[in-house]
């Protein structure tokens, strides 16, 4: 069984343990579970796993639950980008309106890029194994993360005591796994796990339909983690900022805007003799790849942005579409694209 064949049934595994520990939510525990909330204020699912909206997470505990019950989702998120493409699977379950846990596998075909510098790397004699250019192989480059996040309300409550103006806060965390250890070296990630910790603040106001958040993340994370954490000798955890805003155009449809902050810290080119490979196919793999490219290959990373409309035609499901501008991602500018999303609420 290769490395992807096990890294998928474990996933298998863990998502079984997931939907079996939400079912007894409904069936077995028939008396805790519940669905008092009001539609779409648990917000959606981000892709690291926790409630909130497609890039950060909000103080809202995920699911339908009151202080009475508890509540759970599947979740599913797929975006394409012009240099590539994100499958994010997960669940999560809320206890009691107060604590969240949830989980999250990220897949991440890298595409065309990845595949020349591959080619590239293999072509100047970079072969090291069954890698090539220190875990970039082409035509088959794919990142994996799992992430296992929780979350707490400490503070306020966004839809019982509207009228207040203190906001609901919440804080938490995430474990995140990257399983491409080679990879991640080459492209001079410090690790391939790590963890990220943050506070947010979420407010809705009744009166006007409109929901505001904002989120401090303290994280090494580059590019959420699916290119590891840290790198070069920059500062391996930074404070970033977080923004969302929602506006409901009707008790099921929403509308609105967020912003997630990123630190660069990886910088350069790529180290295509990070995983076994030598200097000298580095320095002839890096100019063929540049002319086949037609760009210098060096890396960047961009803050998120997006637009999304979230529709909820009932509590036990909610669709998001929503339009990204992530900017540079590593090795490749301008990746704007579009993603979709669903999440089965129990």
């Amino acid at each position: 069984m290769n490395r992807r064949t096990k890294f998928s049934a474990g996933i298998g595994r863990q998502l079984g343990a997931l939907a079996a520990m939400l079912a007894v939510s409904g069936t077995a525990s028939a008396g805790i579970y519940n669905d008092g909330k009001v539609l779409l204020t648990g917000g959606v699912s981000i892709t690291d796993g926790a409630g909130g909206g497609g890039i950060t997470p909000w103080a809202a505990i995920t699911g339908y639950e009151t202080r009475d019950g508890i509540n759970g989702d599947l979740h599913y998120t797929y975006a394409q980008l012009p240099n590539y493409s994100l499958n994010s699977i997960g669940a999560a379950v809320g206890l009691f309106d107060r604590v969240e846990v949830s989980y999250a596998n990220d897949t991440l075909p890298t595409n065309n890029t990845y595949d020349t510098v591959g080619l590239a790397a293999a072509t100047t004699g970079g072969l090291t194994g069954t890698t090539v250019g220190g875990g970039i192989e082409p035509f088959n480059t794919t990142i994996y993360m799992n992430v296992f996040g929780l979350k707490v309300r400490v503070l306020g409550d966004a839809i019982y005591n509207s009228d207040s103006f203190i906001p609901q806060v919440a804080v938490g965390g995430f474990y995140k796994m990257n399983e491409n250890k080679d990879l991640l070296k080459t492209l001079g990630a410090d690790k391939t796990k790590d963890f990220e910790a943050y506070i947010c603040a979420t407010k809705i106001f009744f009166p006007i339909s409109t929901l505001v958040n904002f989120t401090v993340r303290y994280s090494g994370a580059n590019e959420t983690g699916l290119t590891g954490f840290g790198g070069n000798g920059k500062d391996h955890r930074t404070v970033r900022m977080e923004g969302s805003i929602a506006y409901l155009l009707n008790k099921g449809t929403a509308i609105g805007g967020e912003w997630a902050q990123h630190s660069e810290h990886l910088g350069g080119n790529l180290n295509l003799a990070g995983s076994g490979g030598t200097s000298s196919t580095a320095s002839a793999a890096l100019p063929l790849v540049d002319s086949l490219t037609g760009s210098t290959l060096v890396q960047k990373e961009s803050d998120w942005k997006d637009l999304f409309v979230a529709f909820a035609p009932s509590k036990n499901l909610s669709i998001v579409l929503a339009y990204a501008q992530l900017g540079n991602i590593v090795l490749t500018p301008h990746q704007t694209g579009f993603y979709a999303s669903m999440q089965a609420s129990f």
